[in-house]
């Protein structure tokens, strides 16, 4: 069996699999997963650093400072790849798909949810190493609602991840 990783095979892949995964989710009641999905939408990151700052004397004070940087250097690359990409949502290239949520902006690529999720789930396995499976599994689940909802293909998740991911390693390195 060959494996064709032509650029038109990957995006049929990615397309299958984003069709196979809404028709899943189509079948049931959406709101569980649009409220996972808010909990990527920013508030929840500030709050859990304030707090952290406010009550953790250790280690809160570098985190907040370090997931500012992060996320001052994640905001503008996420904004510059979208407007590279121009990549058309699920939602409004394919036919017969209509999304769960209104999407915030107008191109999928990448995931800002995935990217923030993902962020936040580096700066708190660095700093506070027993909570990490827990920050991960939360932040994989913040991108499969984007799938979830028909707002984001996987290869959306996928690039966000690896932008949240290389942005809050940096981020880590620049405050270490």
């Amino acid at each position: 069996m060959t494996i064709n990783a032509t650029p038109n095979a990957i995006v049929k892949a990615d397309r299958e699999l984003f069709c196979f995964l809404f028709n899943k989710a189509k079948q049931y009641d959406c709101r569980p997963v649009i409220w996972l999905s808010k909990t990527g939408d920013g508030y929840l990151y500030f709050l859990i650093g304030a707090l952290l700052w406010a009550f953790e004397h250790q280690n809160g004070q570098l985190f907040l400072y370090s997931a500012l940087i992060a996320y001052a250097l994640e905001i503008p690359m996420y904004l510059i790849l979208k407007a590279f990409f121009k990549r058309p949502r699920p939602c409004d290239l394919l036919t017969n798909y209509k999304s769960h949520i209104k999407p915030s902006d107008k191109f999928s690529l990448p995931s800002g949810h995935t990217a923030a999720a993902f962020l936040m789930a580096v700066m708190v396995a660095s700093f506070y190493p027993p909570f990490a499976l827990l920050a991960f599994g939360w932040a994989g689940l913040i991108g499969l609602s984007r799938i979830l909802l028909g707002v984001h293909y996987p290869s959306d998740v996928i690039v966000g991840a690896v932008l949240g991911l290389s942005i809050a390693t940096i981020s880590i390195q620049v405050m270490a």
